[in-house]
């Protein structure tokens, strides 16, 4: 197998060699793409803290047998995750994965104790990680929570906020590189409301408490969208709120691929946005006709995504998370799809020949350009691709089922 699979490369090498593409080069790059792979695949965002419904406008659906119950399954489904994706990836927890010793911790009084544990257990598996702050499936979340004009709930989650950051920066600072921590609220309106302003107004002056203390170890990043289930008519925290705080403040915004109209291109927004604000974070999801958060795969809207992002000159700019939760599919084989899915869609960018058709573009040669695009989509990246697996030790192609039926058998078909 190996040996085919070099023949298949030296080929493809060479073709794109004619195009002035070095695949040696994109292989390296592609080993330095590291995704930050998210932790409530394995559990449908169910978390350590309670038993309780998801709630706060999000939606878990399916229950495929064999998902993580505590602390220790979901690491082992994890790291069998994480072994079956070529490169080195980190791992986005949410607060409520937090190692609380069966004990109950409430959000306000979370710390960087309550994650030590994650901390040692990255350093141990050679993983980073990122993190964010939990403001749905609460008594106290409601429908608003860091815009509630209550100011007890709101300064609840407040203190919640700053002690998720505090805790960012302890990872930061453990792990030797930024954590990037995450804030979405579901704040809304399920039917018409008259209070947008102060409402907007509200979350403004959180986050500016919540941002008042630098920590040098940690990047806050803000993300928006459109609805959340069951606050269909207003979002307090939508994208022309975030992107407009961003750049005003120096903060990254995410983009998440499932919170936009469906006629709207996330990947657009990546030129616009860049031009304004220092970095971008992705929470990459496939949306299937609203937020439905399906598993990514090599879909046209992903593939302009990271296309965009070469060609803006903004690998370093952008930090690459996922951000779905199928709870119909096994949920390990959900890692590794979404996973290699985004690696596959990178790998292709990193493969155009973007000098050349931009240079079409200028000249403004459109059949040129556009003939070189449909081209370059049948070009033998697959063979690339099962390179930079065979040099990372992992399984290619079809062989990964086996793997992933086997962990199921002997382990997830178990609990």
């Amino acid at each position: 197998m190996k040996e085919s699979v070099k023949k298949a490369y030296e080929i493809a090498k060479e073709r794109y060699a004619a195009f002035g593409i070095d695949t040696e080069k994109v292989l390296e790059q592609l080993q330095d793409f590291h995704l930050s792979m998210h932790c409530w695949q394995a559990d449908d965002v169910a978390g350590f803290e309670s038993t309780g419904d998801l709630t706060g406008g999000i939606q878990a659906t399916g229950n495929y047998p064999g998902k993580a119950r505590n602390i220790d399954e979901l690491r082992a489904d994890i790291l069998k995750a994480k072994s079956l994706v070529p490169g080195t990836h980190r791992l986005n927890l949410h607060e409520i994965y937090g190692d609380f010793g069966g004990k109950f911790v409430d959000r306000d009084e979370v710390g960087p104790e309550h994650f030590q544990s994650w901390i040692d257990w990255a350093a141990e598996n050679d993983t980073k990680l990122d993190f964010n702050s939990t403001s749905f499936s609460h008594p106290k979340s409601g429908n608003l929570s860091l815009s509630n004009p209550d100011k007890g709930i709101r300064d609840f989650w407040i203190e919640h906020t700053k002690r998720c950051r505090e805790i960012s920066n302890q990872m930061g600072l453990a792990q030797g590189d930024p954590c990037i921590m995450n804030v979405w609220v579901h704040d809304g309106c399920k039917d018409q409301s008259v209070n947008h302003f102060m409402y907007r107004e509200l979350l403004k002056d959180s986050l500016d408490q919540i941002f008042a203390e630098e920590m040098p170890h940690m990047k806050d990043c803000i993300e928006g969208k459109v609805f959340g289930i069951g606050l269909e008519s207003f979002t307090v925290g939508s994208h022309d709120f975030y992107t407009a705080y961003a750049a005003a403040n120096g903060k990254i915004p995410t983009i998440d691929t499932g919170h936009y109209h469906p006629t709207e291109s996330p990947a657009d927004k990546v030129s616009a946005l860049l031009n304004f604000v220092p970095e971008l974070m992705l929470h990459v999801s496939r949306p299937v006709r609203w937020d439905s958060d399906h598993v990514t795969i090599k879909d046209d809207p992903t593939q302009e995504l990271f296309n965009e992002i070469v060609r803006a000159g903004a690998l370093e700019r952008v930090h690459y998370g996922l951000d779905y939760f199928d709870g119909a599919i096994n949920r390990t084989g959900a890692y590794v799809i979404g996973s290699r899915a985004a690696q596959k869609c990178m790998l292709c960018a990193l493969l155009e020949p973007t000098e050349l058709i931009r240079k079409y573009e200028l000249e403004g040669k459109t059949f040129q350009l556009l003939h070189l695009l449909e081209e370059f989509k049948a070009m033998p990246w697959g063979a690339v691709y099962d390179e930079f697996c065979v040099r990372n030790d992992v399984p290619l192609g079809d062989a990964v089922i086996a793997e992933i039926e086997k962990y199921e058998a002997e382990v997830t078909s178990k609990r």
